[in-house]
């Protein structure tokens, strides 16, 4: 955000699928840029350089009866266009203290606007969302996350971790090495979320954080529906293959291995804005 800052080259491919199952998808994601002459909507697959600019990406999972699951969702990732873009002068210093207190501000009011329609309108009655959400600045990637989607992070060397923890009794399980991942997957209350947004639960504090974005660095937003039907591992697996749009095919595997819930995905890789120009012109000059 400032003239020096060394920018990095973005890209991201996002996709979403009902599954096999479900008529509707109760599954939303968001791609956002943010600069001082406002917000603008990413396609699901585009790059961009990171300089003068933030982008923020986030996956959301519905939840309610009829229609309210996929309300909700929609609901959770606009308000961050309308709630964040504010922000972005405020937090031109990259302090990590004010990222994180704008973060909890946002989720509270994504909380209070899912808990007031909920209490108002019958057919929204219970509805709730998770929310998943990264804000990409030129030197970092901080993070918010409520419910049981996920991001995950893979660099250009070391294995790949999942940065966010499940808000649910059985990934508690997990953790707290009682159970394995296998274990965890077949586990009947798998599903059944202790944190929320909206669905009748009290406001709980998101999960936030920061990471220092380096080149290679690979980032997955993903919601259950996804490792409903992928283990880590191979998901590890398909994240060091470089493809075209990989949050399309990340969707397409989840679904041929299960397909029993929505499934969404966002891929976001970070890139060195100098080694990536040269590339483009190397092209263009062998076109």
């Amino acid at each position: 955000m400032t003239p020096d800052s060394p920018a990095y080259h973005l890209k991201w491919s996002g996709h979403t699928d009902c599954g096999k199952v479900r008529k509707n998808n109760e599954d939303s994601f968001l791609g956002l840029l943010i600069d001082a002459s406002g917000a603008r909507y990413l396609g699901k697959i585009g790059e961009s350089d990171s300089a003068g600019a933030d982008f923020v990406f986030a996956v959301s999972d519905g939840m309610g009866g009829a229609m309210a699951g996929e309300f909700a969702s929609k609901i959770a990732v606009e308000k961050i266009t309308k709630f964040l873009p504010p922000f972005f002068e405020r937090t031109s210093d990259e302090c990590s203290s004010t990222f994180e207190a704008v973060l909890r501000d946002i989720f509270a009011e994504i909380h209070r606007a899912l808990e007031y329609l909920g209490s108002s309108y019958e057919e929204c009655r219970d509805m709730g969302a998770t929310l998943s959400l990264c804000w990409f600045t030129p030197h970092w990637m901080y993070f918010a996350h409520v419910g049981d989607s996920r991001i995950y992070r893979l660099p250009k060397n070391g294995p790949m971790t999942q940065i966010t923890e499940d808000d649910t009794y059985v990934a508690w399980l997990q953790r707290s090495g009682k159970i394995n991942e296998r274990e965890a997957k077949s586990h009947p209350r798998r599903n059944v979320l202790q944190k929320s947004l909206g669905g009748g639960h009290q406001f709980a504090e998101p999960q936030v954080g920061a990471i220092a974005l380096e080149p290679g660095d690979r980032f997955l937003l993903c919601t259950d529906g996804v490792t409903d039907g992928l283990y880590d591992e191979r998901l590890e697996e398909f994240l060091r293959a470089s493809q075209d749009d990989p949050g399309k095919n990340i969707v397409r595997l989840a679904i041929e291995a299960s397909g029993r819930d929505n499934a969404t995905a966002m891929v976001i890789d970070v890139l060195d804005r100098e080694v990536q120009a040269a590339s483009a012109n190397m092209g263009k000059h062998s076109a």
